[in-house]
């Protein structure tokens, strides 16, 4: 597609150049990793502007991970997940992404109104991470290919080094 050729008729201009202008950086920070339902879990707070993740939204998080993952040996858990609590602009997210056989993840999205964790529920099908939920998936990616599948070493060593290896700061 050369720039004078005219755009598919599925692109989205106007409302695409509006997200492009609401974009913004988000604080994400991870949290002390833990166990739940017998898997090591990796848990992340990501915040968008004014909003703040706090203690109680964390572990009402890790109640939703801990009875998602209850069941993961079903789904080929191999004990590893991340846990992200976002405390969003137009609600609140949990997501549980575990490490599953064959290399794939399984993810479940977690949706509810902002400040109200016993409101969340599953999310619509077809659900997936937004921009920012994506930036932090993807550090977990590389990190569990880095320590876990290409490390070396005792799987206790891998498994110190992943839980090390978190991001701090700001996503976009």
């Amino acid at each position: 597609m050369d720039q004078h050729d005219e755009l598919p008729s599925a692109i989205q201009a106007e409302a695409l150049l509006t997200l492009a202008e609401e974009h913004h950086r988000r604080d994400v920070r991870p949290l002390s990793a833990r166990e739940a339902a017998g898997h090591l879990v990796k848990p992340y707070a990501l915040q968008a502007p004014g909003r703040t993740v706090t203690d109680q939204d964390a572990e009402a998080a890790l109640r939703i991970a801990e009875a998602h993952l209850g069941l993961g040996r079903h789904r080929g858990s191999l004990g590893l997940a991340v846990l992200i609590v976002h405390a969003g602009g137009d609600g609140d997210y949990v997501l549980v992404q575990t490490w599953i056989e064959g290399l794939m993840a399984d993810l479940a999205v977690f949706a509810g109104p902002a400040g109200k964790p016993g409101l969340l529920r599953p999310g619509r099908a077809g659900l997936a991470p937004c921009v920012w939920e994506a930036a932090v998936l993807s550090h977990e990616r590389d990190a569990y290919s880095r320590h876990v599948l290409d490390g070396t070493g005792p799987l206790r060593d891998r498994l110190t080094a992943w839980t090390a290896d978190t991001i701090d700061g700001t996503v976009g």
